[in-house]
């Protein structure tokens, strides 16, 4: 049994009333991966923007293997502490990694993030020495047209995390950096410039989807 835990931000725990890029992938996997998977971690909700807490079960499509480790307003800085214990406990054998954004936003700068991630990895195979890892870069949202330093801080934390996963590669326990999202556009792909609709959420999932089939021959390629 493979299990994969998505590990995210407000990106990947979604928000009442979505399917998630969780869920797109999950399909995916099912119709393309030839063998038993699921998805694993210690949270399973949904944020609920009316109690400004991650309080809400309801998904779009709720019959699928909902748990994860992902938070609204959360990022490297927060997951470097409990990843350790989220990947002994559940027993994970991949992390799909999506974070970033809200560290670069509000927490820290470019080098101080890429120090969360090097915590971050070293904490993870604590919990399982031949951890995998498909680590999404950063995908600047709509603060990014109008802030030029916060752009800035994103293309430079991107070309560190780069380095910062080449660097931390083994063969036990591989680092994979996934290409950006494939033509995506926070004008079409969000519903608010930063969050994903139902096409942003294909196309993140099709990003990790592509990664694990190209680098490790797990699944197909996506098609929606």
């Amino acid at each position: 049994m493979l299990r994969l835990m998505p590990v995210g931000d407000s990106m990947t725990i979604g928000s009442a009333g979505e399917h998630t890029w969780r869920y797109r992938l999950w399909r995916h996997l099912c119709a393309t991966y030839g063998g038993p998977f699921t998805f694993v971690g210690p949270r399973e909700t949904l944020y609920d923007k009316t109690a400004d807490a991650p309080t809400s079960y309801a998904y779009a499509a709720p019959d699928f293997p909902r748990a994860h480790l992902a938070g609204w307003g959360e990022g490297w800085g927060h997951m470097a502490p409990v990843i350790g214990e989220a990947v002994r406990k559940h027993r994970a054998d991949v992390l799909l990694v999506s974070l970033g954004l809200i560290d670069l936003g509000f927490y820290t700068d470019a080098e101080q993030t890429a120090a969360n991630v090097r915590a971050f990895v070293a904490a993870a195979r604590d919990g399982n020495p031949r951890i995998r890892m498909a680590v999404l870069p950063v995908i600047p949202n709509v603060r990014a047209e109008s802030d030029p330093p916060f752009a800035a801080q994103v293309t430079l934390f991107n070309e560190l995390l780069a380095k910062t996963l080449a660097d931390l590669d083994e063969p036990r326990s591989p680092l994979l950096l996934a290409s950006p999202p494939t033509a995506y556009d926070i004008h079409t792909d969000t519903y608010d410039g930063t969050h994903p609709n139902e096409s942003g959420e294909h196309r993140i999932a099709g990003a990790f989807a592509e990664a694990m089939h190209q680098a490790w021959g797990w699944g197909g390629e996506y098609g929606g």
